[in-house]
């Protein structure tokens, strides 16, 4: 038992190790290094005023992250039936951030999120159905977001990047409908299987790994397909109520994020922008997720500051003071998860793996 343990820390460890955030640092520095060595213009600078309107704004942008977090930290209490307190809470949300932050922004954090639930005193059926309940709440909100975007914004005005090549221009485009495309599948599959017929969708992944490229995640298929089974029954029993509260929290969650790009603007050109450019903005921000949904990166790093720097290039004075706005924007809505994380994730595997951690509950 006691070397099943150990061989369970060191996989985890490997995982999740706080030295991992070394990756994407390294990443998105040398990323922003060549783009400002080949943008960079001092004389532009000259445009970026700091007063207290800057510290105020850039509190707001702050506070926006805080509120994504809270909301976050709302639904997965509301996901456990109360089971779960304040504090696991907290550290679950931090936990999962900080995987997302150094695993490829295709993958996500959600490998992992199943066991910091359950680690937590949540059996593995129960952690297994909230993590798949704030999978289909997430996609389903950019499924709902994008189409209503393009419905209120004007296309051309969604798409155009004056200062961008033609070339560079249509290849994001093709990222963001990709990227969509992908969620859409995804969360009409998934929706299918928990709401509709799961046994089916078992039935279907099964055939899909009996191809032999897929032969050898076979029996992690199955698991797979065994809980799909497992979390549709709890989930089709919630209240109408239950789901309105999540997505809710799902909303506010994403909203606010989208909103710390304004915030930033702001802080340093108050009064330059109107309503109609803040909405296209906060538009835009939406699209650049879909399109870093493909990025190969951790946490996007690199490709994140790019699609900044090329797609709301526009509403900055430069392309120099573009890429210093990208860095201060993954500053603040970034790289705080990476450093939390190398504090807490230590603490956490010695406390859930080691030998004086409580027993956790196995059971549905």
């Amino acid at each position: 038992m006691e070397q099943e343990r150990q061989e369970e820390n060191q996989k985890l460890t490997k995982k999740i190790s706080p030295y991992k955030i070394i990756y994407p640092i390294i990443i998105g520095l040398a990323v922003v290094s060549y783009m400002l060595y080949k943008e960079f213009d001092p004389k532009a600078f000259d445009m970026i005023t700091f007063t207290w309107n800057t510290v105020f704004w850039l509190f707001v942008a702050v506070l926006c992250m805080a509120i994504r977090d809270f909301g976050y930290i709302i639904r997965i209490k509301i996901l456990s039936g109360g089971k779960l307190n304040w504090i696991q809470s907290i550290r679950i949300i931090f936990l999962w951030e900080f995987t997302s932050a150094v695993t490829p922004s295709a993958i996500g954090g959600t490998s992992l999120a199943i066991l910091f639930v359950h680690k937590e005193g949540i059996g593995v059926g129960k952690s297994s159905a909230m993590v798949m309940a704030t999978s289909f709440l997430d996609e389903l909100y950019f499924i709902i977001m994008f189409p209503l975007i393009l419905l209120f914004v004007n296309h051309q005005a969604l798409w155009e990047m004056p200062d961008t090549t033609k070339a560079v221009a249509d290849g994001l485009i093709l990222v963001a409908v990709i990227g969509y495309s992908v969620k859409l599948a995804y969360l009409l599959v998934l929706s299918y299987g928990l709401f509709k017929n799961p046994r089916g969708l078992k039935w279907l992944i099964m055939k899909l790994f009996r191809w032999r490229i897929l032969r050898k995640w076979r029996h992690d298929a199955n698991e797979a397909g065994t809980d799909i089974i497992r979390n549709s029954h709890e989930l089709r029993s919630m209240p109408f109520s239950f789901w309105l509260k999540t997505f809710g929290a799902t909303f506010f969650s994403w909203t606010a994020r989208y909103w710390v790009v304004n915030a930033i603007l702001v802080a340093f050109w108050f009064g330059r922008y109107d309503w109609a450019q803040h909405f296209l903005i906060f538009a835009r921000q939406l699209v650049m997720w879909i399109m870093m949904l493909v990025s190969p990166t951790p946490g996007g790093s690199g490709f994140a500051e790019f699609v900044f720097s090329k797609y709301l290039g526009e509403f900055l004075p430069s392309a120099g003071v573009a890429i210093a706005m990208a860095i201060l924007w993954r500053l603040i809505s970034y790289y705080p998860y990476l450093f939390i994380g190398a504090f807490i994730v230590p603490k956490w595997i010695a406390r859930s793996f080691g030998k004086t951690s409580k027993k956790t509950k196995t059971n549905n």
